[in-house]
């Protein structure tokens, strides 16, 4: 029962996408299963340098696996129905499955959205079809009378369940990252489901019991769109240069993300709340040619020394990040990448550092957009 769960361990926008993408190959997936969220969230994945921006569709589908949406979800049918024709005309027709159980967004969900000023979300309805859904007042896509999009509505739970019973590697898919969970993010500046791993249980019908395995996505710098705390942000040069060098601009939004330290406090966090058992770290090649490097390891609050992550939003805007400061490392050519022998020993020890903080090893180093920009320091087995 080789269930995989890839979750983001950060403000979400860690590169999941792309990790989905390697990791269907490269562990022989059959099915994808999206667990939450809406067309709120953004995969950009680069095949064969064909770029592909998805927002409800898990990047599987690129690959001609069977892609699931989720009971957790909440569905836009006219912007799925246009993500599945652009699949359409360049060549994809989805294998999909959308369960009856997953809410609908409306035009009613996003005209309510329109009036949020604080929160800083993305427009698309999200939030109100949520809170329709636990107001019991919402509609369900079963409910929907599109002939468009119904024949692609199944059983998602029933069919997860019957690949799982057969031993077929099945791939669970979050949106954002652990830090923006209704629950365990910096309330009140989250989004509207529960994004951690527990989340890829509820939101599709099946037990814990069939997860084998949770990889938690993480970039080798932190970024965040829209408002709440971030300890760790750069407002100055360096800052500037994570984002333009990083291309750090929401798929969905085209909003600029801010930039900022790795943190360890909030990695911590997302090991304790998720039960991962390894990282995929992404966007370390946006490092290079930085002098030196910095590592949140605990925050300063009130004289104190705060070792874990707080869970108070307002506490967490007070804190002061506390560095351990690395060399950083020239800029090194793609050819360099592939070869981790040719690596410059303060690349090695900035991996080794986060693995020895987290005591979570490292298994996937990305440094590029394509499937092919992927070192794999520990193999992993479905």
């Amino acid at each position: 029962m080789p269930g995989i769960i890839i979750v983001g361990s950060q403000f979400g926008d860690e590169g999941k996408g792309k990790i989905v993408d390697y990791l269907v190959e490269t562990l022989n997936i059959e099915h994808v299963a999206r667990y939450q969220g809406g067309n709120n969230a953004g995969h950009t994945v680069v095949v064969k340098g064909e770029k592909f921006k998805l927002h409800n569709i898990p990047s599987g589908v690129i690959h001609g696996k069977v892609c699931m949406l989720g009971n957790g979800m909440v569905i836009d049918p006219d912007v799925l129905l246009s993500e599945i024709k652009g699949l359409q005309a360049r060549g994809i027709d989805p294998k999909l499955i959308i369960s009856p159980l997953a809410h609908v967004i409306t035009q009613k969900h996003k005209d309510l959205d329109r009036k949020d000023t604080k929160i800083g979300t993305t427009k698309r309805g999200i939030g109100p079809a949520y809170a329709d859904k636990i107001s019991r007042t919402g509609m369900r896509v079963g409910e929907l009378n599109n002939s468009e999009l119904s024949k692609y509505i199944g059983d998602v739970s029933l069919k997860l369940n019957e690949a799982l019973d057969k031993n077929k590697n099945v791939l669970f898919e979050g949106a954002q990252g652990t830090l923006l969970d209704i629950d365990h993010g910096t309330y009140p500046y989250v989004t509207s489901s529960n994004t951690i791993a527990g989340g890829a249980c509820t939101g599709t019908g099946v037990s814990p019991k069939k997860i084998k395995l949770i990889i938690g996505v993480a970039k080798a710098y932190t970024t965040r769109v829209g408002s709440g705390p971030f300890p760790t942000e750069l407002t100055d040069k360096t800052g500037d240069s994570l984002r333009e060098k990083g291309a750090e601009f929401g798929t969905t939004t085209g909003r600029p993300r801010r930039c900022g330290w790795l943190d360890i406090p909030m990695l911590n966090y997302s090991v304790r709340v998720n039960g991962l058992d390894a990282f995929a770290l992404t966007k370390i090649d946006v490092l290079s040619g930085l002098k030196e490097l910095k590592i949140c390891t605990a925050y300063e609050h009130n004289g104190k020394t705060l070792d874990s992550f707080p869970t108070d939003a307002k506490v967490l805007e007070k804190v002061k990040p506390v560095y351990e400061i690395l060399s950083g490392w020239g800029d090194i050519n793609l050819e360099t990448w592939h070869n981790s022998t040719k690596w410059p020993k303060e690349i090695h020890n900035y991996i080794e550092t986060i693995e020895k903080l987290t005591r979570t090893p490292i298994s996937i180093i990305s440094f590029g957009p394509g499937r092919e920009d992927t070192f794999i320091r520990h193999k992993i087995k479905a």
